[in-house]
């Protein structure tokens, strides 16, 4: 029997999707021919670039820039439709179809509906709820949030089988919708490791921060004894994210005393309200604290997590049921979190076990103030609190986590 055929399906940025990335990595590990159906705006991982068939699905036109909302919409799920279909059914044909969830509209019905025609096995990952990100912007009561949450439960109960990022979602979808899912938690690619010092002076100097190594006579390199500390958070500047925490939480350190050292700020990636919060942070006028806001290369952005001394996640997350992937990258290089609380965040994030929860600017204040104090003289002390948990959860690996989990849902014979 040969090789069976994985079509991997993402209406959204293939490079910017980690999670099915690395669904792709180990199913090639596996023995599988991969094929990644997605935008195409960012690089993907090197070894898909190698070994996956990338094939990339145009964009929609900017409808909503010409034609009121409705008929925008109308027009963009016409458009993706149309542009999705033909993508899957031009390619070779496939015996599985793993699609992420959200996007639901048209995503579901159309990778259905090829499963149906060439009797292939349709699974969804469900990364959070489609109608729940919907309703952050047009409330829970719009009818197109109503249409979405109809359509999500109609075709979510038609897939062979179901994986999920959480055992709160796995247990809302049984109880909401009767629909059984595997839990697989997201784990760190190989990408996201510690790094030496060398490593870490190279990419600071790329990115015009030298105040924190230096070169002795010898050509060693060495931390500066008085460096500033060095805050790290990414995000996709979506509405699930209220950067005002961080940014009123910064204005108190810049206030506070002067145990307290200069600390520079680095805010990575790209997303709709990126603009609104740059603008904002150009009429800052503050003493101790710097905010940059650079779009890194997928090479760059573990070294700079691996740099960093603390990490901050705003993820709210719109459904209360998902977990924040830059939380797992971060724990992967092995640095401690500052995480927005919400309903499910402790499957990841554990108050003062393995990491800071906060719920306001006034919480996060004080945890950066705290974890800065007397810097960097007390840091390693503070960060061996977490060290330990933080290590036996990189001690399980993505691959190691799917094989468990996801890789008899793939392999099953009746596949």
């Amino acid at each position: 029997m040969g090789k069976k055929s994985v079509c991997v399906v993402v209406l959204g940025d293939i490079g910017r999707s980690p999670r099915m990335q690395y669904h792709a990595q180990s199913l090639i590990r596996q023995g599988f021919d991969v094929d990644i159906v997605g935008y195409t705006d960012s690089p993907v991982l090197d070894d898909l670039k190698e070994n996956a068939t990338i094939i990339g699905v145009p964009k929609p036109f900017p409808f909503d820039e010409y034609v009121p909302r409705m008929i925008a919409f109308l027009f963009k799920v016409v458009w993706q439709t149309l542009t999705l279909f033909w993508a899957i059914l031009v390619k070779r044909k496939s015996d599985i179809v793993l699609v992420q969830n959200p996007p639901a509209i048209p995503t579901l019905a159309v990778c259905w509906f090829y499963c149906l025609l060439v009797n292939a096995k349709f699974i969804i990952d469900w990364h959070n709820y489609a109608y729940s990100i919907l309703a952050l912007t047009l409330g829970s009561n719009a009818p197109l949030v109503k249409l979405s949450l109809f359509y999500e439960h109609a075709f979510g109960r038609l897939a062979d089988f179901n994986l999920c990022v959480t055992k709160a979602m796995k247990d809302d979808l049984h109880k909401k919708w009767n629909i059984e899912a595997t839990t697989l938690y997201d784990r760190p690619g190989p990408q996201f490791k510690t790094i030496t010092l060398s490593e870490k002076h190279n990419l600071l100097e790329k990115m015009n921060l030298n105040d924190f190594t230096k070169l002795s006579e010898s050509g060693e390199v060495q931390l500066k004894p008085d460096r500033p500390s060095l805050l790290v958070s990414s995000t996709s500047w979506t509405p699930d994210e209220d950067f005002s925490i961080l940014l009123k939480a910064l204005q108190k350190y810049d206030e506070s005393d002067n145990i307290y050292p200069k600390l520079i700020c680095v805010i990575t990636g790209r997303g709709p309200l990126k603009y609104h919060y740059q603008h904002k942070i150009l009429k800052l006028k503050w003493k101790k604290v710097s905010i940059i806001t650079p779009w890194l290369e997928n090479n760059d952005y573990p070294l700079l997590l691996a740099c960093a001394d603390l990490g901050v996640c705003l993820h709210a997350s719109s459904s209360g049921l998902d977990l924040p992937m830059k939380v797992i990258d971060m724990y992967g290089v092995g640095l401690p979190v500052c995480a927005y609380d919400f309903k499910c965040l402790n499957e990841l994030v554990r108050h003062n076990e393995n990491g800071l929860v906060f719920s306001n600017e006034n919480q996060l204040a004080l945890h950066i103030m705290t974890w800065f104090k007397n810097f960097p003289s007390e840091i390693c002390e503070k960060q061996s609190r977490f060290c330990k948990e933080i290590d036996n959860f990189r001690a399980v690996d993505w691959h190691t986590n799917w094989m468990n989990n996801a890789y008899p849902i793939f392999s099953n014979d009746n596949n």
